[in-house]
């Protein structure tokens, strides 16, 4: 293995190529106006584009919608599910865990939130990240438990 060098390092074939010498007579072929153009904005020195600016199209930071509001970084995904739907279940006890494997909720789903809407008759376990009150009452009323995980 040999030891290579400051004097050995080159760039790679075809990485490099000669500059463009602008400004040295027509036979240059970069002669007269310098790859510059006639006339125009690009034409003069000097000349700086402001960011954003795309030639006098509109540009896209004016063409896209702005964003409202705020997207919170450690939202977490819940499946919400109603006091009327859990008989039609028939599972003993409601989990979060319990409804992803019957395909009832999303398998991304963080925690399960038990909606007061409906009515319920049999008596089941519910195991909750949030339950609202009046879910809590009518499960409680038909004999039911209720335990926030």
């Amino acid at each position: 293995m040999t030891n290579i060098t400051l004097e050995d390092l080159r760039p790679a074939e075809g990485a490099t190529g000669k500059s463009k010498r602008v400004g040295r007579g027509r036979s240059s072929g970069h002669g007269k106006t310098s790859c510059r153009g006639h006339n125009g904005e690009g034409q003069r020195s000097g000349r700086t584009a402001k960011r954003g600016f795309e030639g006098g199209q509109m540009p896209a930071y004016r063409r896209l919608p702005k964003l409202k509001g705020f997207q919170v970084i450690n939202a977490r995904n819940y499946a919400a599910i109603n006091v009327g739907r859990l008989e039609e279940l028939n599972i003993a006890e409601i989990s979060l865990e319990s409804l992803k494997e019957i395909g009832r909720a999303h398998p991304s789903c963080d925690g399960l939130r038990i909606l007061g809407n409906g009515e319920i008759k049999k008596a089941i376990t519910v195991k909750a990240t949030y339950v609202t009150p009046s879910a809590k009452e009518k499960i409680e009323a038909a004999g039911g438990k209720v335990e926030l995980v």
